[in-house]
C-alpha cells in the first residue's frame, strides 16, 4: 500500500546555479571601448596630465629609439597634444612637491610589457616576479662573485645615493649587450630582485637607487602573494584596454595564459563576446557602464604605443596590420625605419616614416587609405612638427601620387 505521506510531498529539483548573461558587443563597440581605454576617445584629463596617463595605463614602453621623440614621450603627447617635453620627463621622474610629507618618485622602471615606466604605486604588485627572478638564482649572465659584487654596489648607492652605471664604475666591457662588466650585472640583477630601483633615466642611463630609500615605506613589500599580484595585474589590464581576450590580457604586463586563466575569474572583469572575434573576451564594467562618446583624437602613434604595441590585437580591432621595420634590412623594408600609424576619426587610416633634418619635419615615407586620410595626415604632421620645433614639413615619398599631391597642397594651404 502506498505510503500516503509520499503524496503530500513536494518534490524539489536542484538547479545547477546558471552562469550570468554574456554581454555581445559588435566590432564597433569594441575598437571605442578600446580607444576610450586608452584615452584617445573623448576629451583628455589635461588636469590629471602625464601622470595621470600613466596612472591609466599603467605601463608606458621605453624604448632606445628616438626619431620624432623617444616612445615614452610620443605616449602622452598622443592623448594630449603638444604637451613640453621637458615637463613630459618631469612628470614621470620629478618628485613630490616639497611641501609633502616625504617627497616621493611618482614612477619607477621594471619589467611589464617590455622595460617600461610603472606608477610608484604598482610597486607591491609586482612582487610575483621579483619572487621568480630570485627563485632562478641568476640572469643571463654569470657573475664570478655575485655576493661580493652585489654587495659593492648596495655599499656604494647607500654612501653615495642614486647613481648611473658608470658612475657605480661598471658599464660593458666591450661594447655588446651580453659583454657586461661585473658590476653592470650586480645592479641589474638587484633590480630584477627588488633590492635596487631605477627612478630616473639620465642622457637616457638609468639611474640606480636602494629601494628602501626610493619606494615609500607603505609599498616597499613584498606581501602580497602571487595570486593577488596577477589578479590585479589583469584587472588593470583589462581597465586600460576596456575589451580584451585572454591573450590581450596576458600580453600587457607579459603574464602566461595559465597565470591569466586562475585570476581573472576573480578580477571583476566581466565576460563578453565580440562580434568576429571567436574567442571568450572580458570587459572592464566601467567601460560598459559608459558608452564611449566624444571626439576622437588625430594623432601618429608611436609602434611601442599600448593601443597597438600588441600586433594580433591591433589587427583584429582596426584591420591594420603593422609591423616595426627598424630592425627588418633596409631593402626589405616596405613602411620604413620607424613608421607611425596615423590615428583618426577612431581608426587607423595610413602611416609615415618621420625624420628630422634641422628645423624641417620630413615625410621620409607616407601611406594612406585613401582621400580622407589627407587632411588628418597633414594635421598629424603638423602638430607633430610643431611639438619638435620644426617649422616646416616635407613629404618625400608617399605610394600613391594623387594622394601625395593632395597631402602636399594641404600642407602648404596650412602654413599659409
Amino acid at each position: 500500500m502506498p505510503d500516503p505521506t509520499l503524496s503530500r510531498m513536494t518534490v524539489v529539483t536542484q538547479r545547477a546555479p546558471q552562469p550570468p548573461p554574456v554581454t555581445a558587443l559588435s566590432r564597433d563597440d569594441a575598437r571605442r571601448m578600446a580607444l576610450r581605454a586608452q584615452g584617445l576617445l573623448g576629451a583628455p584629463d589635461r588636469r590629471a596630465g602625464v601622470r595621470g596617463v600613466l596612472r591609466h595605463l599603467g605601463a608606458v614602453q621605453l624604448d632606445t629609439i628616438s626619431v620624432l621623440a623617444r616612445s615614452h614621450e610620443l605616449v602622452p603627447y598622443a592623448r594630449l597634444g603638444p604637451v613640453g617635453r621637458p615637463a613630459v620627463e618631469a612628470a614621470y621622474w620629478g618628485t613630490a612637491p616639497s611641501d609633502a610629507p616625504a617627497p616621493r618618485p611618482h614612477s619607477f622602471e621594471y619589467w611589464s610589457h617590455a622595460a617600461c615606466i610603472l606608477p610608484i604605486e604598482e610597486w607591491p604588485h609586482f612582487a610575483f616576479r621579483r619572487r621568480a627572478r630570485r627563485a632562478k638564482g641568476h640572469r643571463w649572465h654569470i657573475m664570478e662573485d655575485s655576493d661580493r659584487s652585489c654587495a659593492a654596489v648596495l655599499d656604494r648607492l647607500a654612501a653615495d645615493g642614486p647613481l648611473t652605471t658608470s658612475e657605480l664604475g661598471g658599464g660593458r666591457n666591450g661594447g655588446e649587450w651580453w659583454d657586461w662588466s661585473e658590476t653592470k650585472i650586480a645592479v641589474e640583477w638587484l633590480l630584477d630582485t627588488g633590492q635596487v630601483v631605477c627612478t630616473e633615466r639620465r642622457a637616457w642611463k638609468r639611474v640606480y637607487d636602494l629601494a628602501e630609500r626610493a619606494v615609500p615605506e607603505a609599498l616597499l613589500h613584498d606581501d602580497l602573494d602571487d595570486t593577488e599580484c596577477l589578479r590585479r595585474l589583469v584587472a588593470q589590464a583589462g581597465a586600460a584596454m576596456g575589451v580584451a581576450t585572454r591573450a590581450d590580457l596576458a600580453d600587457y604586463h607579459r603574464l602566461k595564459a595559465e597565470q591569466v586563466d586562475a585570476v581573472v575569474a576573480d578580477s571583476g572583469l566581466v565576460p563578453v563576446e565580440v562580434e568576429g572575434w571567436g574567442k571568450p573576451a572580458w570587459a572592464d564594467p566601467a567601460a560598459l557602464a559608459a558608452p564611449p562618446r566624444g571626439r576622437h583624437r588625430t594623432t601618429l602613434l608611436s609602434p611601442f604605443d599600448s593601443l597597438i604595441w600588441d600586433r594580433p590585437r591591433t589587427e583584429r580591432i582596426f584591420g591594420f596590420t603593422h609591423r616595426l621595420e627598424a630592425y627588418v634590412p633596409r631593402p626589405q623594408r616596405i613602411h620604413g625605419y620607424f613608421a607611425m600609424p596615423l590615428l583618426a576619426g577612431g581608426r587607423l587610416m595610413g602611416r609615415v616614416d618621420p625624420a628630422r633634418e634641422g628645423t624641417t619635419l620630413v615625410a621620409r615615407q607616407v601611406s594612406m587609405q585613401g582621400p580622407k586620410a589627407v587632411a588628418p595626415m597633414a594635421r598629424a604632421l603638423r602638430e607633430a612638427a610643431d611639438w619638435v620645433g620644426c617649422d616646416s614639413v616635407r613629404v618625400d615619398r608617399c605610394d600613391d601620387g594623387k594622394l601625395a599631391a593632395a597631402l602636399r597642397s594641404e600642407l602648404t594651404h596650412m602654413s599659409e
